[in-house]
């Protein structure tokens, strides 16, 4: 019970990987606001919504769905949790969009939709975790923690993803600013950033994990990854509840990788 009687608030929750945090926060004692542009995941072997996983274990969860880029839902969320469960100790920025393209292939529109959700919805979503963070009143010395989801594809090049690697980079950086900014008002920021984690909502992963052969993008991760697997949406709710737990007294600014090893290979 890291979390006990926490509020976190967690966006991109359908599924994945803030599916992932947002049942491990219930587990371990949080009340979870769940967002997401839709209650269903877009992947998972029993179809049950987050929602309903939750409750199933006796959990405390309440959905409020929206689009991270725009301003209005996201200010209707923070508004949500406040009025449901009185303040907002943690916040998880998980809510993403990806795609893999060259310069060349990446048409505007598809740039624009990276940049709408992966940075703008960040850059909006932490305003208002900062501001309705700085007026409640702090748990021991801290006021609140913002923990986003960046990516190791934010830390390199990899060929072909340039678009979703920068939003990520962006990310990567609005946590080292934000640390530095508000440390000293009792907010903590950090990122945990996933290498390889097959969440069942890209290309071949659904087949692989239903007991399917790996295509060549799952071949080729599994052939730079120390580790003997490629990741799994829990490795990053466990990383995630570090960052957002009192056991992280003392680390701020930092994106903390999780990819099996992939970046020191």
């Amino acid at each position: 019970m890291r979390l006990k009687d926490r509020v976190a608030v967690v966006t991109g929750s359908a599924s994945g990987i803030g599916r992932a945090i947002a049942v491990r926060f219930a587990e371990e004692g949080a009340r979870v606001v769940s967002s997401d542009v839709r209650e269903r995941p877009i992947w998972d072997q029993d179809g049950r919504s987050t929602t309903e996983l939750i409750e199933e274990k006796g959990g405390t969860v309440s959905f409020c769905g929206g689009d991270v880029s725009d301003p209005d839902g996201v200010a209707a969320l923070f508004d949500h949790a406040v009025e449901r469960f009185g303040r907002v100790d943690v916040a998880i920025n998980s809510a993403a969009v990806f795609n893999s393209s060259s310069i060349l292939d990446t048409t505007e529109e598809d740039w624009d939709s990276l940049m709408a959700v992966n940075l703008r919805g960040a850059f909006l979503f932490c305003k208002q975790a900062v501001s309705r963070m700085l007026e409640q009143e702090p748990i021991g010395e801290v006021r609140g923690r913002i923990v986003n989801v960046s990516s190791q594809h934010g830390m390199v090049g990899p060929p072909e993803f340039c678009g979703y690697g920068v939003s990520k980079a962006g990310v990567a950086q609005l946590t080292r600013q934000l640390a530095v900014d508000y440390a000293r008002r009792g907010i903590v920021v950090n990122a945990v950033a996933p290498g390889r984690i097959l969440t069942g909502t890209h290309p071949g992963e659904a087949e692989y994990l239903e007991g399917g052969e790996p295509d060549d993008g799952i071949r080729y991760s599994l052939s730079r990854t120390p580790y003997p697997r490629l990741g799994r949406p829990e490795d990053i709710a466990g990383a995630a509840l570090f960052l957002a737990s009192d056991d992280c007294s003392y680390v701020s600014g930092h994106n903390l990788m999780v990819d099996g090893g992939w970046m020191a290979y």
